[in-house]
């Protein structure tokens, strides 16, 4: 009795270990990190042209210039002057929320010393504001 028992805590644990490296396993495989414009920069030579990676900032306010080669803008760690900054080449949809001074990540690879992008993604706060609502027209007429 004492040996099934051994067996079936020993088959019991193994059986854990294997539920526990399928699921958790490759979790850092899946998860998906950006580099800000300080580390891009940085690790410039880690991700040769072509490489991908996702670069996320914010866009620099007066940067942003409709081109036909694309949307050309600068990505920065802050909104502040001074802050690194890398020149984006977007050639993908623009999102719907993109503007200037917003949070954005950008997905793409170094092509020439700018950062080449295809994938855009906005960051957005939570909180929800319907769109204004026009007044009603006052009503002209006689009422009689």
């Amino acid at each position: 009795m004492k040996r099934y028992r051994l067996l079936a805590v020993a088959g019991i644990g193994i059986v854990a270990v294997l539920v526990g490296v399928l699921m958790f396993g490759n979790l850092n495989g899946n998860l998906v990190y950006y580099l800000t414009p300080a580390e891009a920069i940085a690790k410039h030579a880690d991700y040769p042209d072509g490489r991908r990676f996702q670069l996320g900032g914010f866009v620099r306010p007066g940067s942003v210039a409709h081109t036909p080669e694309g949307l050309r803008f600068v990505v920065s760690s802050d909104v502040k002057p001074g802050s690194p900054a890398v020149p984006v080449l977007h050639n993908g949809p623009l999102a719907q929320l993109f503007q200037p001074g917003i949070g954005v990540i950008v997905e793409g690879s170094w092509r020439d010393g700018q950062f080449d992008s295809d994938t855009m993604i906005v960051k957005h706060d939570e909180n929800y504001r319907p769109p204004a609502t026009p007044a009603p027209a006052p009503s002209g007429g006689d009422s009689r």
